[in-house]
């Protein structure tokens, strides 16, 4: 018998209509969307009909019925919103970045455990391909010990697109919080918190009014690992290049979902939803036992919804949440330290992040 979340979406932008509504408009057993905040249009009417559209997060709120509200306006609204749908006694999901400042995380993180209310952020892109078969290859020590890892989250805009909050000088816009959050949750899921950060961070295009081209470099002692990410990338490179005493791993090529979620499509709609082409699955190169395998390695089907499958075990069976708001503290705190290391050109020690195990399967 099914008991799916009476949930509420809070903005119907990019991110609601692409990134989150497929997937819980796919799982009506887990999650029934009863409400929508659009300021001024009925979009959401096409996927949720019977939805109550609100004009204002108070009218939204005041809506009893709503168990969880999924947050997915511009960045400097989430503390806010995130805030007040808590106090309201509302499970609440965050977009990624999870806050602007470590200090508001951490106030989400003691009013959450304070009302007894469940609070996580979006990391949808611990469910890609790339990254579910790099888990799953250093899970299995293929590679060794890894000594270097480096990630990159390339685009190219060379000019300003027209109405992006992202790129208006504000509070938490930038592509260190948009892109980089991905970055860091996936090198502190693989490798844990770093002993210290180096970062580059520019405004690289001549009209960038914020950031859009960054270089963290994280120290594990041993492992190195490099996070890049930059505006101007025209003919992109590997996405990953993981190096160990054993071997190597090269990887091209971006996993699938976005481009149809963009176009429109729903999870249901696609066959072999999230599955890569083989022309782009990464190369291994290492040696096993004394065999050595130079040859593509075949990547895992990836699914944003997963999240919300896990969310919806953690709500209603009192499952662990795998997407933990102490995760997203500590990408915001890492984030602020490498803004620190950057201004004053040095390296920076990482303190002040928060012990927090990530899952392991």
């Amino acid at each position: 018998m099914s008991n799916p979340v009476k949930t509420a979406i809070i903005g119907f932008g990019v991110a609601g209509k692409f990134m989150h509504a497929p997937f819980v408009k796919t799982r009506p057993e887990q999650y029934d969307v009863i409400a929508v905040l659009e300021r001024h249009q009925k979009e959401s009417a096409t996927l949720f009909p019977g939805a109550v559209i609100a004009r204002s997060i108070e009218a939204l709120l005041a809506i009893e019925d709503i168990e969880l509200v999924i947050i997915t306006t511009p960045n400097e609204t989430h503390f806010p919103y995130a805030k007040a749908s808590l106090l309201a006694g509302k499970h609440v999901v965050v977009d990624k970045p999870f806050t602007i400042t470590s200090a508001e995380a951490q106030e989400l993180i003691t009013l959450s455990q304070q009302v007894g209310k469940v609070i996580s952020v979006y990391q949808n892109r611990r469910y890609v391909s790339d990254f579910l078969t790099i888990k799953r290859l250093l899970h299995n020590k293929l590679l060794g010990d890894v000594h270097e890892f480096e990630a990159h989250y390339d685009r190219y805009r060379p000019e300003a697109k027209p109405n992006a909050w992202r790129e208006e000088p504000a509070p938490g816009s930038g592509i260190l919080y948009d892109l980089g959050a991905h970055l860091i949750d996936q090198a502190f899921y693989l490798f844990g918190l770093p002993q210290e950060v180096t970062a580059d961070i520019r405004l690289q295009r001549p009209h960038a009014r914020t950031v859009d081209n960054f270089e963290l470099k994280l120290g594990y002692g041993f492992t190195k690992v490099i996070l890049k990410s930059g505006m101007l990338v025209r003919e992109p490179g590997p996405r990953y290049m993981i190096h160990g005493t054993l071997g190597s791993f090269v990887k091209y090529g971006e996993d699938p979902q976005e481009v149809y979620l963009r176009a429109g499509k729903l999870p249901t709609e696609v066959e072999n939803w999230g599955q890569e082409d083989e022309q782009i699955f990464g190369t291994i190169h290492t040696d096993l036992s004394g065999h050595v395998f130079n040859e593509k390695y075949p990547s895992i089907k990836g699914d944003y919804g997963y999240y919300y499958e896990n969310l919806y075990k953690t709500i209603r069976e009192g499952i662990p949440l795998r997407e933990r708001p102490e995760h997203a503290f500590n990408v915001i705190k890492l984030i602020e330290l490498a803004e620190e290391s950057s201004k004053e050109k040095r390296t920076i020690a990482c303190t002040g992040f928060i012990a927090a195990a990530y899952p392991r399967d």
